[in-house]
């Protein structure tokens, strides 16, 4: 495994920000690890990445204790963090030419040549990092997690700042990126979580509430006993209230209708007759589908 939790938790004082968590992540995988503010989501990467101590539990990072072999353990990992803490008087390629020699990368000019392309900024890289965009220093900060070439990629609110065209470059990359390598992304972006990663791990008070495929997440928590359905004209809402299977109606607008059913039994042919006996037509009948940003909500609320 390139990354193994095992009931780890974390104090702050009598707070509690991790509560014997676990999970464990394949190379070559891209999980998406999501959580509210203050879940412990940023905490937890924190803690796989050496920068703070558990109180309890262990982490190991390709088969490395994070705790025992800390130096060793860095040298496997790539970091974005949340803020990105770059140095604004520095310039692109001085910069990165800093991280190579932390390193000590022997062809570094190669490297930071293949990686300012690979994370386009190669309009960009005679400039001080305190003149770009948002969007640009965040490509500055990815390529610094990248230039030595790690086995784990740690990426904490990576697209933050990103216009949609840059989101769709960034997603790209970090997809190419994770067929050779581990990904860890926190993100906010339920989109991008559906677009990009294999697995979905949601965090919650410090402990983990899901883990998972998002296909397998959606199954889950799929909605099979709600139907939308619309109407042509206005119906009599305490006639289809009666319709045996029917537990409660929701009217959204309208003749529009969200029709909960005590069972997964199919009512859509009943729901037919009634709109028969009522005189007026079903202009929308279809199986309302949970997106992930709606597990996500049921999850952590």
């Amino acid at each position: 495994m390139s990354i193994v939790v095992k009931n780890v938790t974390k104090l702050y004082g009598e707070q509690k920000a991790l509560d014997s968590v676990s999970f464990s992540i394949k190379p070559g995988e891209i999980v998406g690890f999501l959580g509210p503010n203050g879940a412990g989501k940023s905490t937890m990467m924190k803690i796989i990445t050496g920068f703070i101590p558990s109180n309890e539990g262990e982490t190991q990072v390709c088969d490395l204790d994070v705790s025992i072999s800390p130096l060793k353990t860095k040298s496997k990992i790539g970091y974005l963090a949340e803020q990105n803490p770059l140095y604004y008087d520095m310039y692109v390629r001085e910069y990165l030419g800093f991280v190579a020699g932390i390193f000590k990368l022997k062809n570094s000019k190669a490297r930071i040549n293949e990686l300012i392309h690979m994370v386009g900024l190669s309009a960009e890289q005679n400039k001080k990092i305190g003149q770009l965009s948002k969007g640009y220093k965040q490509r500055v900060g990815l390529a610094q997690a990248l230039i030595h070439d790690p086995e784990v990629l740690i990426l904490d609110e990576p697209t933050t700042g990103l216009d949609p065209n840059q989101l769709e470059e960034i997603r790209k990359l970090i997809q190419k990126i994770g067929a050779k390598k581990t990904v860890m992304l926190s993100t906010h972006i339920m989109q991008e979580v559906e677009a990009i990663c294999d697995r979905v791990i949601i965090i919650n008070n410090g402990k983990i509430v899901a883990d998972d495929k998002a296909s397998n997440l959606n199954k889950l928590f799929s909605r099979k006993n709600v139907i939308h359905i619309e109407f042509e004209k206005a119906i009599d809402e305490n006639t289809l209230s009666k319709l045996t299977g029917v537990q409660s109606i929701e009217r959204l607008e309208l003749n529009n209708y969200l029709i909960h059913s005590k069972s997964e039994v199919d009512i859509r042919n009943d729901l037919f007759q009634f709109a028969i006996a009522q005189g007026t037509t079903v202009l929308t009948l279809k199986k309302e589908e949970l997106k992930l940003e709606d597990i996500f909500k049921q999850l952590t609320t």
